[in-house]
């Protein structure tokens, strides 16, 4: 595996598991969530990612089939990125936040699920030789967005494959680029703080 992914994964990988779960079965798959934020409905979050299944479902179905075979699980956390895949335990994490947002039709969680499923499908094949190119890498699951983007109606995949090709003209550090996840989680922290209101006062 590459410095890349190894470094995501290890950061995530130690995140997981910070706050009880509830376990839930979504169109074959199981589905952890570790919800932290008070202020958000778990039953939205599932609901989109639910609706973001769907569309893979509907419009290319041979992806669902694949996502089934590669994923062991699916895991709703708080995190700062939108996804990511664990090969080391077969999980496709999806970030708490990105499914509550309001602001978004399900084809970009649609895109970032499968996005990962790429990553998987490269793991599970062994296509990945230890001097594999982690730009590339990437590359490869951006050009898999922009197929799918191109499948949907037009209003659903806009976004999609607007994101695709600015992702896919970055440059190789850009593309794949070095986090310092300690900082990001920091910044996580902050927002979140700001996000949560305070508990009050028990009311009679």
């Amino acid at each position: 595996m590459t410095s890349f992914f190894k470094r995501l994964g290890d950061a995530i990988a130690g995140a997981l598991g910070a706050a009880p779960t509830e376990t839930y079965e979504i169109r074959g798959f199981s589905v952890i969530v570790e919800n932290t934020r008070p202020d958000i409905d778990t039953a939205c979050v599932l609901s989109r990612l639910d609706e973001a299944l769907a569309l893979i479902e509907t419009h290319q179905p041979w992806r669902l089939a694949h996502l089934r075979r590669d994923f062991r699980r699916i895991w709703v956390v708080r995190y700062p990125c939108r996804g990511a895949y664990l090969p080391a335990t077969r999980t496709c994490m999806t970030e708490l936040t990105f499914l509550a947002r309001k602001d978004i039709t399900a084809a970009p969680v649609a895109a970032s699920i499968l996005h990962e499923g790429m990553h998987a499908r490269i793991d599970r094949m062994a296509l990945r030789p230890d001097s594999f190119d982690s730009a590339r890498e990437e590359r490869i699951c951006r050009r898999a967005e922009l197929e799918f983007g191109r499948d949907l109606p037009a209003d659903l995949g806009a976004p999609v494959i607007q994101r695709a090709i600015e992702s896919l003209a970055l440059s190789d550090e850009n593309v794949a680029p070095i986090i310092d996840w300690d900082v990001a989680r920091e910044r996580l922290r902050t927002v979140d703080a700001a996000a949560t209101p305070p508990e009050g006062p028990a009311t009679s």
